[in-house]
């Protein structure tokens, strides 16, 4: 870890809270679009492995790594509606705006990637979330002005665990592979940096266990708070050290 200069994060269950943020913001969303019809809004939450009762997620929820191209077909379905592009599009824009609303930091992720940038990190966001959507969270965080880019699925560059999104960052800024490295909480983190060449730093802070990824990470943290302190230990130190 001591040659990486670049730290790619994922963004919901990294930076910031997914159950706090999305099970509020997700169910707003469902009700909107089911409107006054009980049976399509049941439908939703059933395909979406939704707890209304509790406001949250199963980790087996396809939201929980998706993005509106993978799940957004299941809710055309349980709407019977057509998988349009405008359909996701009114999906984004429904996140966006509720996620917003809703939206819940884990930890202190402005004073923490502000020293990381301080140290000479280029920083970035990569997630499966709009990219309008992660933008406008990232400013609400107080984080925009802190990274060099924000990919989303719909940037251009595919979504995860596909490598395209951490690959085109690498192009952009001119880094090699090995030198950067993807935060992130899911398989889909895992197989995106590992298919584009890049480290892997695994967060404990997600929705879902991660037990079965701690063998195949170069760092495991239990947030993104302990990355600067961690980091300039590695930096540091010739022996690769994870925080358990």
């Amino acid at each position: 870890m001591r040659d990486v200069s670049a730290l790619l994060f994922d963004k919901d269950g990294t930076l910031v809270d997914f159950d706090r943020t999305w099970g509020p913001a997700c169910g707003a969303a469902m009700r909107a679009l089911a409107g006054d019809d009980a049976a399509a809004l049941a439908r939703l939450q059933t395909v979406s492995h939704y707890l209304p009762a509790e406001g949250r997620f199963l980790h087996t929820s396809p939201l929980v790594s998706g993005s509106s191209a993978h799940y957004g077909p299941l809710w055309a379905q349980a709407l019977g509606r057509p998988a349009t592009p405008d359909f996701l599009a009114e999906i984004d824009d429904l996140f966006a705006r509720e996620g917003l609303a809703f939206l819940t930091p884990i930890g202190r992720p402005q004073a923490t990637l502000a020293h990381l940038g301080s140290a000479g990190f280029v920083l970035g966001i990569v997630t499966n979330d709009a990219e309008d959507s992660a933008r406008r969270q990232a400013e609400a965080l107080g984080i925009l002005p802190l990274l060099a880019a924000v990919h989303g699925y719909d940037s251009g560059f595919g979504s995860k665990p596909g490598p395209g999104m951490v690959a085109a960052f690498g192009t952009r800024f001119g880094l090699a592979p090995h030198t950067m490295a993807v935060i992130g909480d899911s398989a889909h983190d895992l197989a995106a940096a590992r298919g584009a060449g890049a480290r892997f730093i695994a967060v404990r802070s997600g929705p879902a266990p991660i037990d079965d990824l701690l063998s195949e990470a170069d760092l495991v943290v239990d947030s993104i708070d302990d990355l600067p302190r961690l980091l300039e230990r590695e930096r540091s130190s010739p022996e690769r050290e994870n925080a358990v």
